[in-house]
């Protein structure tokens, strides 16, 4: 129909024959662009509302950490927004660019149809080298999906202090296929995610401080009494009030050993208070032992006592034992 109202517009047979090529065919493709765009706009749209939509306190349950599928408690609750928003716009990210290429491949390749490609082969051929690539970089693949899981999981963030095996510090930047960690000595770890098998995140949630204060041998529940009192005006400090989650807990004799008995004191802190509430109630706890007395009681059950000397090493050395006597051990045979 096209062709004969183009033929009787413009009289000319050729232009006639050649629509089909000279004017369907772009209005298809650019048709398909134009299709492909609106189809990455709309998804990148919806991505976006979902990605800012975790940073509120509703968070939707397809990119909630699965920790917090099983149960949110109180204190989880209280690290939400920031950290959150930085994970959301890492996902969303990561989503956004996984759809564009999706769209923007299947647009071409759709292209490539209208303008008389064969796809049989170029989609064999792609399969093989997608198969070759797959082979051949597995190490990549392997990385690209942990980071993947890492991220939807939440295991950690910029800003965290982490254990992951050798590397032990505050992560830098974190990515689909290196995290970086800096640790205390100042170095900077490059590690692959695919490589991480544990992660240890000192810095979600809660953290506890162990503090075990040997006291030798003398009256354990004097001592307890003692660092009782120490631990909690460590508590009741202004500066601590907000960083202890639970009263501090002087649980008692943890163990025994050769050099005596040993209390342990335990705290439940923020995890970013951790280091400075450790410091300060083993500050606290070892002036209370100093100011009560305690400590030199310490030092005075540590010191070894003085043996009896035997009755064989009171006499003579060039003196014979008499017959009523006992042998001396060790003499000559």
């Amino acid at each position: 129909m096209l062709c004969g109202r183009l033929v009787h517009w413009t009289g000319s047979q050729w232009l006639g024959n050649s629509s089909y090529v000279v004017v369907i065919k772009p209005l298809r493709i650019i048709g398909i662009i134009l299709i492909a765009m609106l189809i990455r706009w709309l998804l990148h749209r919806a991505i976006s509302r979902l990605a800012s939509s975790t940073s509120r306190a509703s968070m939707p349950a397809l990119l909630k950490p699965l920790k917090e599928k099983v149960t949110v408690t109180a204190e989880e609750g209280q690290f939400i927004p920031e950290r959150r928003r930085q994970r959301a716009e890492a996902i969303g990210s990561v989503l956004r660019s996984f759809v564009s290429a999706v769209v923007f491949t299947m647009a071409a390749l759709l292209v490539m149809g209208e303008l008389g490609f064969n796809l049989g082969p170029l989609l064999a051929s792609a399969g093989i080298v997608g198969v070759a690539l797959g082979f051949g970089a597995q190490s990549l693949v392997k990385d690209l999906i942990a980071g993947l899981f890492m991220l939807l999981e939440d295991q950690y963030g910029v800003g965290d202090t982490v254990d992951l095996g050798e590397a032990t510090g505050v992560v830098e930047s974190v990515g689909l296929r290196i995290t970086t960690v800096r640790d205390a000595r100042g170095v900077l770890w490059y590690i692959r995610n695919g490589e991480i098998v544990r992660v240890g995140n000192k810095s979600q949630g809660w953290a506890m401080v162990v503090i075990d204060i040997p006291i030798g041998f003398v009256n354990s529940e004097e001592a307890v009494a003692v660092l009782r009192i120490a631990a909690e005006s460590v508590a009741h400090e202004p500066e601590h009030q907000t960083e202890f989650l639970e009263p501090p807990e002087v649980v008692g004799v943890e163990q025994l050993t050769v050099d005596g008995a040993v209390i342990r004191t335990i705290a439940k802190t923020t995890s970013d208070s951790q280091i400075v509430i450790q410091r300060d109630l083993r500050r606290a706890l070892t002036e209370s032992l100093e100011t009560s007395g305690l400590s030199e009681r310490i030092a005075a059950s540590r010191l070894p006592r003085s043996a009896v000397p035997p009755a064989w090493l009171g006499g003579n050395e060039n003196s014979s034992p008499s017959a009523g006597e006992p042998q001396r051990p060790g003499g000559a045979t």
